[in-house]
């Protein structure tokens, strides 16, 4: 599905990041790594190239405005897929939204919003020369069903999936085609601090019970950013077997 096509996935060191080269790899693509975690990104090289695909990793930080856009300055050539993955997850919930800092809402808005904003201003050009870019923004269902104490993350995502709507109108001329991805919670190390209440929420609220591997949303994403997938341009699609319905 993604053979000679190059996708550029951020957020690549662990967790989702790295499922989602696994699977984008399997399909095919070469890829570009992208994580402020160098050692992380080096072992998802490394993995991948167990498969047999080709990939390089390109070691950012997404909160710094600079260093995006070095980093679009070093990528040449056509570019068929931009996963924005990188996000601040960790560390920011069971938190009600009149005991957040502020600096920690900054933080958050910076790499999960303008962050994302950026990658994609950097790399437009790229995809517009491929003849069939495609964007995959991560978003989570908790700003669709509105999860308590979360607000900082939650903004943040509802932020990610009015942009793809916007920018799927001021894109699409140019065949380039942007979809947001929601899963809920998964089973990544990036949710062991979250209460097992709120697990359980998911687990048994579920169309499909049960808990949802970082694995089992990755081939949606792959497919999102396959020559195919144009037409879902500007839809937000809750990954999540079923917990909440868009």
């Amino acid at each position: 599905m993604l053979t000679d096509r190059t996708i550029l996935i951020t957020g690549a060191a662990g967790g989702l990041g790295r499922e989602i080269a696994l699977t984008c790899a399997r399909q095919g693509a070469s890829l570009i790594l992208s994580d402020f975690d160098h050692e992380g990104l080096e072992r998802t090289r490394d993995a991948v190239a167990t498969l047999g695909a080709d990939a390089r990793c390109e070691p950012l930080d997404l909160s710094d405005p600079a260093a995006i856009a070095a980093f679009g300055a070093r990528i040449e050539g056509p570019l068929h897929g931009l996963i924005n993955n990188g996000a601040i997850a960790t560390g920011i919930g069971g938190i009600p939204f009149d005991g957040i800092d502020i600096d920690v809402w900054d933080k958050v808005m910076a790499v999960n919003v303008r962050g994302t904003w950026l990658m994609i201003r950097a790399m437009a050009g790229n995809l517009a020369a491929s003849g069939s870019g495609r964007i995959v923004n991560l978003a989570s269902d908790t700003a669709l069903w509105g999860a308590p104490n979360l607000l900082a993350y939650t903004a943040s995502k509802g932020a990610v999936m009015s942009m793809t709507r916007s920018l799927s109108r001021e894109l699409g001329p140019k065949r380039i085609g942007v979809t947001t991805v929601a899963p809920g919670i998964l089973t990544t190390p990036s949710t062991d601090y979250v209460p097992r209440a709120r697990h359980d929420l998911y687990e048994t609220g579920r169309a499909v019970p049960g808990p949802v591997a970082a694995g089992e949303v990755t081939e949606t994403i792959a497919f999102l950013v396959s020559e195919g997938a144009l037409t879902l341009t500007g839809q937000t699609l809750p990954v999540n077997h079923g917990f909440v319905f868009n």
